[in-house]
């Protein structure tokens, strides 16, 4: 089966282990490996990953130009990659920031917001959600921590209350370790998708099934989140929640390919 893995981290090569050492050391828990754009294919290719989302999160505003080159490099060299820019609500130049990633071949945007320090629902970061919108640009959020409440369900439908018009990816289940939460906080919205990263080996298979059935297996992706989950296991955990093919085979892929407007495989 075609299978894109629609949420994972590269970073350059001298500062991959360094990099994936931190998140480890953010969340407490143990890396599956070092997040480099080669191990990522290598990791990929053990499960037939055919297609990747790459990104990378800048955690200050001077860090977005140099990680939105890297991913529009790295893309570049590998097509099976397909990358998302990175943003900052205090960037002083959002636009054009995004109109550079839409030249370099960017496809979206990911923020990071426990690592930015930030409230999803900040009053200062909406315009940048406004221009973010206006470019047609989905905006794939890091979703949940219950150590946090930068990052909510709640939060999150806060902005999609303001910013009706923009595409949101709502990363792990749409919220990890608040998934309790997600169903009563957020819409039933056509702008709306979410990914299975970093979820099923803590989620319970009958919460996951019933979050699936609430908003329709066609707003979700299937992701792994490396380098933080070893692909083999997280595929086996996906395929444990009994779910048909032709659904599986929309998690794996066609939902992505029709979000984003790709040619379905």
């Amino acid at each position: 089966m075609y299978i894109i893995d629609a949420h994972t981290h590269i970073f350059p090569g001298k500062i991959a282990g360094k990099a994936t050492d931190a998140i480890g050391d953010f969340y407490e828990l143990p890396m599956y490996a070092p997040g480099s754009p080669e191990t990522l294919l290598e990791s990929g290719a053990k499960i037939g990953v055919k297609g990747f989302l790459v990104c990378s999160s800048a955690t200050t505003p001077e860090q977005t130009y140099t990680i939105n080159d890297f991913i529009a490099a790295q893309c570049s060299l590998h097509p099976e990659f397909f990358g998302l820019a990175t943003m900052h609500h205090e960037l002083p130049d959002i636009e054009e920031e995004l109109d550079r990633a839409i030249a370099l071949g960017l496809h979206g945007v990911k923020i990071h917001h426990d690592f930015q320090g930030v409230d999803i629902d900040e009053p200062a970061a909406i315009p940048m959600y406004r221009a973010i919108a206006k470019k047609g640009l989905p905006l794939l959020f890091h979703m949940g921590d219950n150590r946090y409440e930068h990052t909510t369900p709640a939060r999150l439908a806060h902005v999609m209350r303001q910013v009706p018009e923009l595409k949101v990816i709502a990363a792990h289940f749409g919220g990890y370790q608040a998934w309790h939460e997600v169903a009563k906080e957020l819409p039933l919205s056509e702008n709306l998708r979410f990914d299975t990263s970093s979820s099923l080996a803590i989620l319970p298979k009958d919460d996951a099934l019933k979050l699936i059935d609430r908003y329709g297996v066609e707003r979700y992706f299937f992701g792994t989140d490396f380098p933080m989950w070893e692909p083999v296991a997280e595929l086996a955990r996906f395929h444990a929640l009994g779910l048909t093919k032709a659904e599986e085979e929309k998690i794996f892929h066609t939902n992505f390919e029709d979000f984003f407007g790709l040619p379905r495989h």
